[in-house]
């Protein structure tokens, strides 16, 4: 990692910490607004940690983008959960004869950027 990327890394970490400090519930409700703010200090926490080790260059811009998509989507709906992806197990079209791995293959290009952390369910 060069220092210029881990600089943008290390800032995008402390945005989300002070997007969680200055986190405020929809509903208004205090209870709500502390388990909001728990939640996104543990996701940064964890995906953080969990990309840690990575050193490949396309691989952490990747990551970053997805932190920078993950925030703006919260702040602008404020909902600090990452948007569902509503896709059908075998709802996008193939050509004949490719079935699962043609399915698999379409699923993971569908993925919007701001799941790309998320494990498929």
């Amino acid at each position: 990692m060069t220092a210029s990327t881990r600089r943008t890394v290390l800032s995008l970490y402390m945005r989300v910490f002070r997007v969680a400090r200055g986190w405020q519930a929809l509903s208004g409700v205090a209870g709500d607004t502390e388990a909001e703010r728990k939640y996104i200090l543990q996701e940064a926490g964890t995906l953080f940690r969990q990309n840690q080790q990575l050193t490949d260059e396309e691989s952490i811009k990747q990551c970053m983008e997805e932190c920078e998509a993950r925030i703006e989507m919260g702040l602008h709906y404020r909902n600090p959960y990452p948007r569902a992806t509503y896709l059908p197990p075998l709802g996008l079209a193939t050509q004949k004869g490719r079935k699962l791995k043609a399915q698999q293959r379409l699923r993971k290009q569908a993925k919007p950027v701001y799941l790309q952390s998320q494990d498929e369910t």
